[in-house]
Formats: structure tokens, C-alpha cells, sequence
């Protein structure tokens, strides 16, 4: 039988259904290349901002006795610039840039530095739930979603997909205000604004005390919101949160997926074979079951 791990998200084609995350590795053209060859189907950046970004001081992210992590990294990275230039040479991987702002002009500034790199789509970060006036404090203002989608799709025919997380307001009242402005894809969800406290020094440990929980405790809360963004709204999904085996990535294309992202499975000391390894359980499964593409499963499980 032959099987097909080409997915489709809208008019982006990818040549298998698992793409990396943002915010893991995603600063080396050398690791995109390397992941990429791997099996990635493509490859998020980490959110890059108009000015390059320090980010918060040690410790930012720290390991869980239940398997998850808790970061607040602060989306520290280089800057728009710095990296279009670094991804200037890029011809054939598929890479898309994670832009974070306050404003539309913050993100037409940043699409005008990528506009002569290979650039596959750009993910607006709506969701990052520990950095104040970015992210999850755009993501809860839905008129000004509206107007940063609506200002982007005019600037750019490059796809743009909106990385979505639970914050103040009803997510799906954020994802009806991504589609009505014209959105090509979702990505749900991202971290989710947690805290851990040192019994020892009984103070939160993070230095910026808050942070986004990933990782495997947050996969069913991400099954459930792609299972109820592709319930009720006609637009394509990629599935975030928990994926380290291939029966994650399953789960997730059940549900509802046209593909989805890996980003906390590559902390560990095996990360180069995570995409490969996940891919290859995809293919099985969809030998064992009789299905010849990807899109065949894609919301079978509603």
C-alpha cells in the first residue's frame, strides 16, 4: 500500500504532517536544515519582535515531576532583521517565521525584512502568556486581532497563520475574530500561564514567577480546543501541545489536525529522531488502518 504523508493547510503544502514548534531550536538555519532532513515538514521560528529582545534572567525554564516544562523565557531572540538576513540564503526548506507585536506596523515592519527570504507562511504568537503587551494581551483584544490579521493580509500573499491560547477571554470568540479577518490557518495552543513554587525557598521559581506550562499535561486540554475550533469553524488546524509519540500526532489529526507541531519532546538527548520516529508510527498506523493520505484522518474522530 502506498502511503502518502503530504498535508495539505489551505495552500500550503507540506511534505509530512509534523512541523517544529516555536520557541524550540529555532534560531540556526544549520538546526532547521538538520530537522528538516529529519522529517520535519516544516520549521517555526522562534517569535522574533522589531528589536532584538533579551529576554528574562535564569532560571527560565524548568522540568516537572508530571513530565512538563515551565518556561518564561521572555521571547528573548536576535530581531526581524537579524534573522531575515541569516534565513537570506535558505532555497529549500520550509520555514516560517514567528512574528510577535503590539501593533500592525510592528508586524508589516517585520514582513518587509523577510520579503527576499524563501519564506513558506508567518505565524502571528497571539498567545505567548507571560510577556506583557504581546502575545496573550493582544490575543484577548479582539479588535485589535482583527485589525493586525486584516492590515498583514493586505501587505503580504504570504500565508498566515494565527497561533491562538486560552487567556481571559472565551479562545473561540479569538478564533472566530482570526477567521472573519481573514486568517489562512490556526495553530491551538500554545502554553498555558502557570507557576511553580520552591518548598525550600518558598519562592516561585521562575524569575519571572509566571510562565507557560507545555509539554504531555496539556495534550488533552489541545486535543479538546482543535476538536472544537474544526467543530465549528471551516479552516485549517495545526495541533500544539504534548506531541512525543506518533499516537500524539493521531490523536491530534482525529481531532481534527491537517498537521502539528513538536516542541518540548526535542529537549531531550534524542531530539534528532524525534520527527522521524513520529513519522514513521504515522505511516504504520495509516497502513494497519487502510488509509493512503493524511487528509483521510483528518477529523475522523468527531
Amino acid at each position: 500500500m502506498n502511503i502518502d504523508l503530504h498535508t495539505q493547510i489551505g495552500n500550503t503544502t507540506l511534505k509530512t504532517p509534523t512541523m517544529l514548534a516555536s520557541g524550540i531550536l529555532g534560531i540556526s538555519l544549520d538546526v532547521f536544515s538538520r530537522l528538516y532532513d529529519e522529517g520535519a515538514g516544516a520549521l517555526v521560528t522562534k517569535s522574533l519582535s522589531v528589536e532584538p529582545w533579551d529576554g528574562y534572567l535564569n532560571p527560565t525554564v524548568v522540568p516537572l515531576k508530571n513530565h512538563g516544562w515551565l518556561n518564561a523565557v521572555g521571547l528573548s531572540n536576535p530581531g526581524a532583521e537579524y534573522f531575515a538576513n541569516m534565513l537570506s540564503d535558505n532555497v529549500t526548506i520550509p520555514i516560517i517565521p514567528s512574528l510577535v507585536g503590539s501593533v500592525s506596523s510592528d508586524f508589516t515592519f517585520m514582513i518587509d525584512k523577510f520579503k527576499n527570504c524563501n519564506i513558506t507562511a508567518y505565524e502571528l504568537n497571539l498567545s505567548c502568556p507571560h510577556v506583557a503587551k504581546v502575545g496573550l494581551d493582544v490575543g484577548d483584544d479582539p479588535d485589535l486581532v482583527s485589525e493586525i490579521i486584516k492590515t498583514i493580509k493586505q501587505h503580504t500573499s504570504i500565508p498566515v497563520f494565527a497561533k491562538i491560547g486560552l487567556g481571559t477571554r472565551n479562545y473561540l470568540d479569538t478564533v472566530k475574530q482570526t477567521c472573519d479577518a481573514g486568517v489562512d490557518a490556526i495553530t491551538a495552543i500554545n502554553t498555558i500561564r502557570s507557576m511553580v513554587i520552591d518548598i525550600d525557598t518558598q519562592k516561585p521559581i521562575l524569575s519571572n514567577k509566571f510562565g507557560g506550562l507545555s509539554g504531555p499535561p496539556i495534550k488533552p486540554i489541545a486535543i479538546r480546543c482543535v476538536y472544537e475550533i474544526t467543530k465549528r469553524f471551516n479552516i485549517p488546524v495545526i495541533g500544539c501541545g504534548g506531541v512525543t509519540m506518533w499516537d500524539d500526532a493521531i490523536e491530534f489529526i482525529l481531532a481534527g489536525a491537517s498537521a502539528v507541531q513538536i516542541g518540548s519532546a526535542l529537549a531531550g538527548p534524542d531530539w534528532t529522531g524525534v520527527f522521524s520516529s513520529v513519522n514513521e508510527g504515522i505511516s504504520q498506523y495509516m497502513e494497519q488502518k487502510g488509509h493512503g493520505a493524511v487528509k483521510e484522518m483528518v477529523g475522523l474522530g468527531h
